[in-house]
């Protein structure tokens, strides 16, 4: 995979109302000291859709999320957000690969962004489309000229904020665990 620059590191701070309160979360760029606690938010946050897919489906994704190298190989092969609350624990990240690093779902031109997550505790604060806006900003920023990203017919919320951003469904893809995916796009 080819990294994408580092550029300087940043963290900005995000002051959102929970509950009546305000909170103060930072977004900083995620880095290889995270791996634990993106893969405890991960595995945590991911839990939600179990009953949206049969048992064995369950068991495949549960597999994948639970797989320290998806984290490792994100953290070190592409650029990451993380949000941290006001007591330094992580509640949400994104991860943005850089073009020319092509899958079975990616062309050579695409850069694509990858689990966009937020903590269930923190939901209805727009992290997750301020984490996707921050990889939109990056990748803008570093001359990218198209950026994708795949999503699926469970994750209603999440494609509401993607098509609030700009991106179009391109196409769909091959289902996986058993529900309808699709492939989104925005050129920059």
């Amino acid at each position: 995979m080819v990294n994408l620059e580092s550029g300087t590191a940043r963290s900005r701070v995000v002051v959102r109302k929970l509950k009546n309160r305000p909170v103060k979360m930072k977004i900083r760029n995620g880095n290889i000291h995270d791996l634990n606690s993106v893969k405890e938010l991960g595995q945590n946050t991911w839990k939600q859709f179990e009953n949206d897919l049969t048992c064995e489906n369950w068991d495949k994704l549960s597999s994948i999320i639970s797989d320290e190298n998806l984290y490792k190989e994100l953290l070190l092969n592409s650029k990451g957000f993380v949000c941290e609350n006001e007591t330094g624990e992580i509640i949400g990240m994104s991860f943005i690969v850089a073009s020319g690093n092509p899958t079975e779902i990616y062309s050579e031109e695409q850069c694509y962004i990858r689990f966009v997550t937020v903590s269930d505790k923190y939901s209805g604060l727009k992290l997750g489309q301020k984490l996707t806006e921050e990889c939109i900003d990056f990748a803008k920023n570093n001359g990218e000229k198209k950026i994708a990203l795949h999503t699926s017919e469970f994750m209603d919320k999440a494609r509401h904020i993607y098509e609030k951003l700009g991106f179009k469904i391109i196409k769909e893809i091959k289902p996986r665990y058993g529900k309808k995916y699709w492939l989104y796009e925005m050129n920059l």
